[in-house]
């Protein structure tokens, strides 16, 4: 037994030494110690070890660490330490790190610093004293504030234990279920799982079961772990469901008279051909002076949603419909979403209406936004709208084919004035009846989805400008707008750095028309080339999110100064905002309260990231699903990213991203060039770098990681 612990001694790393003497003194008193006390300390116990110690000793003293308060005695430099509250963040591989409050710095913590907090927790933290060139480290002193830990994997029940293994990178360690804790879960079940407990000494932390999915690796199973993963619902709230089905879908006659008519005048909706939740619709008529009548019409959810109550409450909880690749999780229940408020062909609907008066080349003369009702007469997929414009044949084709010719007329107004043509190619997938996917395709914007979006965007900025275009000597009333900010300088100059290995110039500075147009020049240049879909997810990732906000610094990547979102109330909360809004001040009402309706605001714009996240978790689960069927088969691809464990390769037929491990790069050792983003062969000089063509072979396919391996094919 000593002698094993004598090879474990003299098998110790430099890295170890270090992060044992930070450790050392930053649990000591204020005393001094000398390198043989600290060699002690830390289990060095070799001639060699001892004068590492001494050098790592002086190298801390050079980076103002440490204090050498006698000659060869040393103390923690205890004025460079500070306590700071924070969020701590966990990560499975131990590296976690807590972000600071008030300024959103990163602290390391190390796991045998972290006091056992997890994901979320609110906590005090003891900053270590800044080492030169070193990031900064601390350790949790405090956890002031426990987050809920809820945890979604699969469980493994033995004879007398049994854990969840869970799915995700936050937590390192399995969690112990009692047997009494399971509710009836099985070996092979998906879970829901709470911790509960974790003493000090146990190396797992103790949960119990919220809830069983169902079995691991059934659809249904699947996409509900994805959602609660984000902690997103995945089934309505039955008190809220009873409280729609109580609403009544007649139109009183007294509701009509308050209202604009639009039933006898052409009208119709554009959706894709699975919608069931028609929110706008479009109608069309010549004016007698000449002019082109557009009307923009948009369910009027808050009609028959009043604020505060019940299905209010949900909705605002909610903030978005959420679309995963298989199924719709709708912000409203099925009642209002895809019944009483869907703008159904022949029923007659009540609408919040922007109405435009415009020419022959598409400029708006006059523009009023009002309640309306219609009644619709058709209702088109995008295919059939599509045909009537390419073919000038079939239902309502005048009306089309004129709102097409306007669509477009503002379109290139639109990029005139400097907005960014992004319009990327979503990966969709054919699902049969188990939800397995059998094929991938591209759905591509044609000109009937460019249609709809023009008049949804002159919607949108119109009723903006409404409320927030005021004389210099007014105060605009506080108001929900939808905001893009300028791009960071310097992911720009990335941007462009990366470009030029493609051939590419793209201008950085200048106003920001140039700007955008230096973009848009861009994305022209690589469409249908091998590196079109990695440029444009650079290009989009160097760019700002667009959010919520009370506000407005205008859109950057349309080119207005005032935008919001009015148009889709029925999968977006921040649209029922507007509406609300829209009618308090049109009929005179005070401004709201700027701080209440920011915190909405944010809620908004954080759901729809978490909303977006599970989206895109939803399509790696069925591209790995889609893939587990190929293994074996051989691909072109492009490289996507390099890192310094692997290559990820995407796909150029399908879009599926997977990785090629370094370990698995067997020819040479390869070091991984940050800057250059590559791989390069220490031995063979052979690099591999982002952007570069290549084939590969699907090697291995993990579901519950949704994980793909490649291997090179040379």
């Amino acid at each position: 037994m000593k002698k094993e612990k004598n090879k474990s001694r003299n098998r110790l790393k430099k890295s170890d030494i270090i992060q044992q003497i930070i450790t050392f003194f930053n649990e000591a008193d204020t005393r001094g110690y000398n390198y043989k006390q600290v060699s002690f300390a830390v289990g060095a116990r070799t001639e060699n070890q001892k004068h590492l110690v001494y050098e790592i000793l002086e190298s801390l003293k050079d980076d103002n660490y440490l204090l050498e308060i006698a000659p060869g005695k040393y103390k923690l430099n205890r004025r460079k330490t500070s306590r700071i509250i924070g969020t701590f963040e966990r990560r499975s591989n131990g590296k976690n790190h807590v972000i600071v409050e008030e300024s959103g710095e990163s602290i390391f913590i190390a796991e045998r610093n972290a006091l056992r907090a997890m994901n979320g927790d609110k906590v005090k933290v003891l900053i270590y004293a800044k080492r030169k060139n070193r990031d900064l480290e601390g350790e949790v002193i405090e956890i002031i504030e426990k987050a809920p830990q809820i945890f979604i994997g699969t469980l493994e029940i033995q004879k007398h234990v049994a854990f969840l293994l869970t799915d995700n990178k936050i937590l390192g360690n399995d969690i112990f279920i009692p047997k009494e804790k399971l509710k009836g879960g099985k070996s092979g079940d998906k879970a829901i799982v709470q911790i509960i407990d974790w003493p000090d000494r146990a190396r797992n932390p103790y949960g119990e079961v919220v809830e069983i999915l169902g079995s691991a690796g059934e659809n249904d199973t699947e996409m509900h772990a994805i959602l609660a993963e984000f902690g997103l619902p995945y089934r309505y709230p039955q008190a809220v469901e009873k409280a729609a089905d109580k609403i009544s879908d007649a139109i009183p006659a007294e509701e009509i008279r308050k209202r604009e008519d639009f039933r006898d005048i052409t009208t119709f909706t554009i959706d894709p051909k699975d919608a069931k939740d028609f929110d706008d619709a479009l109608s069309v008529r010549r004016l007698p002076g000449g002019l082109w009548e557009v009307g923009v019409h948009i369910a009027d959810v808050t009609h028959y949603v009043k604020p505060g109550s019940i299905i209010d409450k949900e909705a605002a909880r909610r903030a978005t419909s959420i679309y995963l690749v298989d199924r719709v999780i709708p912000m409203l229940p099925e009642r209002l979403c895809n019944q009483i408020c869907s703008l159904r062909p022949h029923e007659e609907k009540l609408c919040y209406s922007a109405i435009f008066e415009l020419n022959d080349n598409a400029e708006v003369q006059a523009s009023r936004i009002g309640r309306t009702v219609i009644k619709s007469n058709r209702r088109f997929t995008y295919e059939e709208a599509q045909e009537v414009i390419e073919t000038q044949q079939g239902d309502y084709k005048d009306e089309i084919l004129i709102l097409n010719d306007l669509a477009k007329k503002l379109r290139a107004k639109r990029f005139a004035a400097g907005a960014i043509n992004f319009d990327r190619h979503e990966v969709k997938f054919e699902i049969d009846e188990k939800g397995k996917p059998v094929n991938v395709y591209f759905k591509v914007s044609k000109e009937a989805n460019k249609l709809i979006e023009e008049f949804m965007l002159l919607a949108n900025r119109t009723v903006a400008e409404t409320i927030g275009k005021v004389s210099k000597k007014s105060t605009p009333k506080t108001f929900v707008y939808r905001v893009h900010d300028l791009p960071d300088p310097e992911k720009m100059n990335n941007l462009a750095t990366f470009i030029r290995r493609f051939g590419y110039n793209l201008k950085t500075e200048g106003n920001k028309n140039e700007v955008s147009r230096s973009i848009n020049s861009l994305l022209d240049k690589v469409q249908g080339k091998r590196e079109e879909n990695l440029i444009e997810t650079v290009a989009i990732r160097s760019m700002a999110k667009a959010s919520y906000s009370t506000v407005n610094i205008g859109h950057y990547g349309l080119a207005f100064d005032f935008y919001t979102h009015f148009t889709s109330p029925i999968r977006r909360y921040p649209d029922m905002m507007v509406h609300r809004l829209l009618a308090r001040y049109a009929e005179g009402g005070r401004s709201v309260n700027e701080k209440s309706l920011e915190n909405e605001c944010k809620h908004s714009s954080d759901m729809e990231l978490t909303a977006a996240s599970a989206e895109r978790a939803s399509i790696k689960y069925k591209q790995v699903e889609f893939l587990s069927e190929r293994l074996g088969e051989e691909y072109d691809g492009v490289i996507s990213g390099v890192t310094e464990w692997g290559l990820y390769v995407e796909i150029n037929e399908n879009k599926c991203e997977g990785m090629v491990p370094i370990r698995d790069l067997e020819n040479d050792y390869y070091e991984f060039d940050e800057k250059n983003y590559c791989l390069i062969g220490r031995r063979t000089r052979k690099i591999y770098r982002l952007g570069d063509p290549i084939r590969i072979q699907v090697a291995r396919a993990n579901l519950e990681k949704k994980q793909l391996d490649f291997a090179l094919v040379e």
